[in-house]
């Protein structure tokens, strides 16, 4: 793996991504790129955030070799979507529309 690609030299001295399966470490690469709870408001109309979950994702359904590929080809038309503008984030749940009870 060339050095430009590595974020961090430790990386390779720590563990060896040969002891990994390509599944395994796209699994790892989506977990990473997955928005979490905290940082949801922050990122939810990150386009690049965005595609980047979908991308990675996408990778892991086509790395199970699963018979049907939709949920693949629908991630990654959604990483798509994300980077030509075509989808934008929905509201908050928890700022949606309320209830008035009387």
């Amino acid at each position: 793996m060339p050095d430009f690609m590595l974020e961090n030299n430790d990386l390779v001295k720590t563990a060896n991504l040969n002891d990994f399966s390509t599944l395994q470490l796209a699994q790892a690469l989506s977990e990473r790129l997955t928005i979490s709870p905290n940082d949801w408001h922050k990122l939810k109309s990150n386009r690049k955030a965005r595609s980047r979950e979908q991308a990675a994702v996408a990778l892991v359904f086509l790395l199970k070799e699963q018979p049907d590929d939709n949920e693949a080809l629908s991630r990654l038309q959604q990483a798509t979507a994300w980077l030509d503008r075509s989808i934008s984030a929905p509201p908050c749940p928890s700022h949606g529309a309320t209830d008035l009870v009387n």
